[in-house]
């Protein structure tokens, strides 16, 4: 086995677990019972699911160019994936809905 044919199979291998990550996160966003714990499931499975993605098209490309450019959108996917799926508790913490067990969010 040479180097390019690990490499296409290493790249093909993290796309598919990507698109793995992607979908239990989707299915746990649909089936979750509160916007806390689909929240929750949005934010870590798309972070993972995106940067396997990306790391995989790193890989696949092969160039440095590439490489910096790869780097730089999994940086703003880690800024902006959490904050988003923090923002959206919030403003569900806020507007009083609570978990789907009815127990306040506090205590």
């Amino acid at each position: 086995m040479s180097l390019q044919d690990f490499l296409q199979l290493l790249s093909s291998v993290m796309a598919l677990g990507g698109a793995l990550v992607m979908l239990i996160s989707m299915i746990g966003v649909a089936r979750f019972p509160d916007i806390y714990c689909r929240a929750h499931a949005l934010g870590m499975g798309m972070t993972l699911g995106v940067t396997l993605l990306l790391l995989s098209l790193w890989i696949a490309l092969g160039s440095q160019a590439a490489g910096l450019k790869v780097v730089a959108a999994i940086f703003f996917q880690f800024l902006t994936i959490p904050v988003a799926s923090h923002l959206i508790s919030l403003a569900a913490y806020r507007r009083g809905i609570r978990r789907h067990n009815n127990r306040p969010l506090d205590g």
